[in-house]
């Protein structure tokens, strides 16, 4: 990146003061709230341990609007050609367009609005159009007018009702593991296997540790966390600036959910830069909320890979082996000394040291600033969304997922600041993460401080639908969190404990997947 006047990016969360909403009545029914169905839930519950509760709700069911049927794609241009096209919605004219194509070929086609409710951070109000055809009792209809449709020249794919994420009363299981922390006399931690870099199940986590139980935590990517992850009061991942995340001291007795910056600048030759990232590629700035002209944004944004061509980015011996390639790199032990410089990056990190790695235009920097027995200073900073400055004590963890969900008791879901609302015309992201029922993590804290870890199941139609991303939010508040976050979902949703294994059933054809982080109630 270009080495620039350093300035520090403070990002405040907006918070709602709506109460929870209320879903739309259904076939003419009286309106269900999502406390409504909770409370209405069929429970089974077991005590895995002094002080925690395993509860599975079972709850909703199928209705006469809960059908198969096919989304034929829109274009992205206006008059964009309709063979390969890839949004799953877009403007109401091209709707139009589409379903007229459609009629022309012999289908009958729905253009259906899309709208989005409201977040703390963005009104209610229209997302976009799109174009369906045919509804069927089963997939196989569906999927047998999918390829109809396909050699008639459009792009399309199988949908299920249920799962458009506006339905309380679809079917839904979800999975409560409430924790008296004072009661247990254990804690909540974040872990993360041998290394940052690699992947490992829950169930495997839980076994290496003695952990009692746990969820999955963050996102990962290149098979290593993304965001900021701070773990005994360590700066381990970087962060992507504004997103919401869980701080948590006193092994969990503690739950914050806000939002986090990071500010990381290393000295060399009397001159400071930033740093770019902690323990990630270099290059690659997943979910993007970087530092120093990343393209195409310095916002966050779910699950896009923005990029920056030259980053400094340090690395940990809690990641493991680094990455090689070109550039340069300094070596440092464990008092920051430089002991190597080299014109190439991929030597090991000693231990108790580091290593700066740097490509593009910060590589020439990095090898005219650093010098072999000099010490290169750090400077590391978190500050939370009102710009204070989180101390990291030794008990400090945070893990920046999000978005939010339940702040001070309401809902507050920060959608479009946590980047799970996309920038630009194509919102097609935005509708099947966000909008449309999945999977789903939480973790919260209720009103008598107890832990609470969450998961929805989904994706498995007429059985549990799943939740949007404000069906997370209301279904958290309706099981009494004053706080709660969303963590990683779809198929890395998993619950587990030592003594029954997966609580739930995750969405992946293969069961359950490896993670890069996991939050596991340990004992004593």
């Amino acid at each position: 990146m270009q080495r620039r006047p350093l300035l520090v990016p403070l990002a405040v969360a907006v918070l709602s003061t709506a109460s929870v909403p209320v879903a739309s009545a259904g076939q003419g029914g009286p309106a269900v709230t999502t406390r409504d169905a909770v409370h209405a839930a069929t429970r089974v519950t077991t005590t895995p341990a002094p002080g925690v509760t395993l509860t599975s709700l079972t709850y909703g069911h199928r209705d006469a609007d809960d059908v198969w049927t096919v989304q034929v794609n829109l274009p992205r241009l206006p008059d964009g050609p309709l063979a390969g096209a890839a949004l799953a919605l877009g403007p109401r004219e091209t709707a139009r367009r589409v379903a007229g194509a459609l009629r022309t070929a012999g289908f009958t086609p729905r253009v259906e609005e899309v709208t989005t409710p409201a977040y703390a951070d963005r009104r209610a109000g229209v997302l976009g159009w799109t174009v369906r055809t045919g509804r069927y009792a089963d997939e196989a209809g569906a999927t047998a007018l999918v390829e109809r449709l396909k050699a008639a020249g459009f792009t399309a794919r199988t949908r299920y009702t249920a799962q458009d994420g506006t339905d309380d009363e679809a079917p839904q299981r979800v999975h409560v593991l409430r924790v008296d922390l004072a009661a247990f006399g254990g804690r909540l931690e974040a872990e993360h296997g041998p290394a940052l870099k690699g992947t490992e199940k829950l169930t495997e986590l839980i076994g290496a540790t003695g952990a009692v139980a746990g969820i999955n935590g963050q996102w990962f990517y290149n098979s290593a966390p993304g965001g900021l992850y701070v773990k005994d009061g360590k700066l381990l991942g970087s962060a992507t600036q504004g997103r919401a995340g869980i701080r948590l001291e006193g092994g969990g007795r503690s739950l914050a959910v806000d939002t986090f910056t990071a500010r990381v600048t290393v000295t060399a030759g009397g001159e400071t830069a930033e740093v770019d990232g902690v323990n990630r590629l270099p290059g690659e700035v997943w979910n993007c909320g970087g530092v120093g002209g990343d393209l195409p944004t310095e916002r966050p944004q779910h699950d896009l890979k923005c990029t920056d061509p030259g980053e400094l980015v340090r690395f940990t011996p809690e990641w493991g082996v680094p990455p090689t390639g070109a550039g340069a790199e300094a070596v440092l032990d464990a008092g920051g000394r430089v002991t190597a410089v080299h014109s190439t990056r991929g030597a090991a990190v000693p231990p108790g040291g580091s290593t700066l790695q740097a490509i593009g235009d910060s590589a020439a920097w990095l090898l005219r600033t650093a010098r072999v027995g000099a010490t290169l200073t750090f400077d590391e900073k978190v500050r939370d969304g009102a710009g204070r400055q989180v101390a990291l004590g030794p008990d400090t963890t945070i893990l920046q997922v999000g978005p939010s969900l339940v702040r001070a008791g309401r809902v507050a879901v920060n959608a479009v600041a946590d980047g799970v609302v996309r920038e630009g015309a194509d919102q097609s992201f935005t509708y099947d993460w966000t909008v449309r029922a999945n999977p789903r993590s939480m973790i919260g804290r209720d009103a008598e401080g107890r832990l609470l870890l969450v998961v929805a199941d989904g994706r498995r139609p007429g059985v549990s639908e799943g939740l949007s991303i404000d069906g997370a939010a209301r279904l958290m508040r309706a099981l009494g969190a004053r706080e709660a976050l969303n963590l990683d979902g779809g198929g890395s949703s998993v619950l587990a404990t030592a003594a029954g294994g997966i609580v739930n059933r995750p969405s992946d054809a293969t069961g359950e997947r490896s993670l890069g982080t996991g939050l596991l109630l340990l004992p004593r």
